[in-house]
């Protein structure tokens, strides 16, 4: 079993380069990325169950003496990761491949998009199972590698651009990650994450703090914890929808990831706690506040999703049991409700013609299935009861209250606040893209050739036929929105997974599982 671990990066890396071998070949292409992803799902369910009743699995690559080689490490966290990440990744292909053609060749370049979706998924599946930081630190690489390019798609003016601010943002967190790693190494003279717990506590509390600080501000950036977040509500809104949704439900939950390695493996008296929960509540209360502003849709759920990365933060800050537990739930729930609101946004602007509000109107009478699809996550996402996103802020809330102190209710306050701002922004979407009047159509000379154009000219199709929604569009929705009900009905045997998977992560549980008995 632990000769599986390398698989699921392994199955996309070499998908990602045997799709590339095929340019003209779509087909082939989409079947080659949806095989490999399939594998990674269902190794990732493989790992949970085993995980769970056997305990970690730890493989040493390259047979070299332990523990001078590289150690990737599956636990019950990175192997629920990594089958939520999986099941995103796999819809929002199938939602990609639903695009017509003339679509695809604008929009997701088929000889570049698949390859890349998969060496995308490839870092983070690497990211996932590092059991070191600088192989952690490679995965990063990867998948920033390919974010630059997936970002980029089509060319256009504004894709460049927020691609511009992207790759300056990453290449200096990169930098940023890649000094720490060299004053880590400096200063322990290892970079594995298990002998780091045990050799960063024998180092002064003033080092400790440096190397702590510096490595929080790293994965900060990557997770658009504010103040670092700025960035990401200019860059993820200008790509394409699939992309979109897989840097919305995933990259940013790669950062978060690592802190929680950081907090728990690294630095599990940490003095930065304080800090922690005032980064928690600025970031859930400015980022909702910004989407409130907001009239244009995906920028709207940029913003929530750095607003909301805030309750996770406020998790992992209150250092204790429940907080972990309920963290690692509200992750999953996270990641999976985030991606379906940006493939959501996709059918909208495909139906709608646009995503800016005021644009929209009187989708609920044109498709009411596009409004139903819109309105279960959006309520998941405002934490209305009993979906998952209630259960998990109730989580958060509790372990919260039993954590005390005048700081902690201070950041419950914003949470509940911002859970409440949210259904605010996401009323505001329903009431004028749903159940607004349509923006009278624009005309031109002699013709119709706005909304209400009904047939067309010059060879094209009507452009009621043009704004349909696929079907695999659809389905592909459905099924995500679907996946995430399932986090609700499912919410008590995962919920005892997560408290499971928060005693496993934390450090003197982590060494035992990684290094053999008697290696410092």
């Amino acid at each position: 079993m632990v000769n599986l671990v390398p698989v699921p990066v392994m199955l996309t890396f070499f998908g990602a380069a045997i799709a590339l071998l095929f340019p003209r070949r779509p087909r082939v292409q989409r079947a080659i990325s949806v095989g490999a992803l399939l594998g990674v799902a269902v190794l990732a369910a493989v790992f949970i169950v085993f995980t769970d009743r056997e305990g970690p699995l730890a493989l040493w690559i390259g047979d070299w003496p332990v523990p001078l080689g590289i150690v990737l490490v599956a636990d019950r966290l990175s192997a629920l990761m990594l089958l939520v990440a999986s099941i995103v990744a796999l819809s929002v292909l199938v939602f990609s491949t639903g695009q017509d053609s003339d679509e695809v060749r604008r929009e997701t370049p088929v000889s570049i998009f698949h390859p890349t979706f998969l060496l995308l998924m490839a870092g983070i599946s690497n990211a996932f199972l590092a059991g070191d930081l600088f192989n952690m630190f490679v995965g990063f690489e990867i998948f920033l590698f390919a974010s630059y390019v997936l970002l980029t798609l089509g060319g256009t003016k504004e894709r460049i651009r927020a691609g511009t601010t992207y790759v300056i943002v990453s290449l200096l967190s990169s930098t940023l990650f890649l000094t720490s790693l060299a004053a880590i190494y400096a200063a322990t003279g290892t970079v594995n994450m298990a002998q780091l717990s045990l050799r960063l506590a024998e180092l002064s509390p003033p080092v400790q703090l440096l190397l702590q600080s510096m490595l929080l501000t790293t994965f900060a950036i990557k997770a658009a914890v504010f103040p670092l977040s700025s960035w990401l509500p200019d860059s993820y809104p200008t790509a394409p929808a699939p992309v979109t949704a897989v840097f919305a439900g995933l990259l940013t939950k790669v950062g978060i990831y690592a802190i929680i390695r950081t907090q728990t493996v690294l630095f599990p008296d940490s003095p930065l706690t304080g800090l922690l929960m005032v980064a928690a509540l600025l970031t859930m209360v400015l980022g909702i506040l910004g989407a409130l502003a907001q009239v244009e849709i995906k920028r709207m759920l940029s913003f929530t999703l750095v607003s909301h990365l805030g309750y996770m933060v406020f998790g992992i800050s209150l250092a204790s049991h429940d907080g972990l537990s309920a963290t690692i739930y509200y992750t999953a729930h996270h990641i999976t409700i985030q991606a379906a609101l940006f493939l959501v946004t996709g059918l909208i602007e495909r139906r709608g013609g646009t995503t800016s509000l005021d644009g929209l109107g009187g989708l609920l009478k044109t498709s009411p299935l596009l409004a139903l699809l819109f309105f279960v996550p959006a309520m998941n996402l405002g934490g209305i009861p009993p979906l998952s996103g209630f259960l998990g802020k109730v989580g958060l809330l509790e372990a919260g209250a039993a954590h005390g102190g005048w700081l902690a209710w201070v950041v419950m306050a914003g949470g509940i606040l911002t859970s409440l701002l949210t259904l605010m922004a996401m009323a505001k979407v329903w009431n004028r893209a749903f159940w607004g009047t349509a923006p009278a159509p624009a005309t031109a000379q002699g013709s119709s050739s706005g909304h209400g154009s009904t047939s067309g000219h010059d060879g094209q199709p009507p452009v009621d036929d043009q704004r349909r929604m696929p079907p695999l569009m659809v389905f592909a929705t459905s099924v995500l929105i679907a996946f995430s009900l399932a986090l609700t009905v499912l919410a008590g045997p995962l919920y005892a997974y997560a408290e499971r998977a928060a005693d496993s992560i934390r450090g003197a549980n982590y060494v035992t599982a990684v290094l053999p008995e008697g290696v410092r």
